[in-house]
């Protein structure tokens, strides 16, 4: 089923049940259209589940990883070891840089404004 939504955007709703054990199965068009593999990843925003597909880092540091350990002395067997466990570890800091940016955006009065950070010094 598809719902016009304001402004002519269409959004794609259907209603699931869930189990006993809190389960749901993910209809096989909404499935294949985002384009889901073997994980997802859920969080809560703005009072709703958002559930969408894991995307493994594609790469988009490798340049630069390489070229830091290179320019450490690296290479050979250490290097591809060096390189892999900061591959591993851009996820992490990512997800860490989201939960942070969340937490700030719910509770804006306990966190530094924009100008707090970047305003102009006096």
């Amino acid at each position: 089923m598809a719902v016009t939504m304001t402004g002519g955007a269409v959004m794609q709703k259907k209603r699931i049940s869930v189990s006993q054990k809190r389960q749901i199965t993910i209809p096989i068009e909404f499935y294949n259209k985002i384009g889901i593999e073997n994980e997802v990843e859920c969080y809560i925003q703005n009072n709703s589940i958002v559930i969408r597909p894991v995307i493994e880092n594609c790469g988009a540091f490798d340049e630069e990883i390489l070229a830091d350990l290179i320019a450490q002395g690296f290479s050979g067997d250490k290097l591809l070891s060096k390189f892999k466990n900061a591959r591993r570890q851009i996820r992490p800091a990512v997800e860490k840089m989201l939960d942070t940016s969340r937490t700030a955006a719910q509770n804006p009065d306990e966190h530094d404004s924009y100008d707090d950070v970047f305003g102009l010094e006096e």
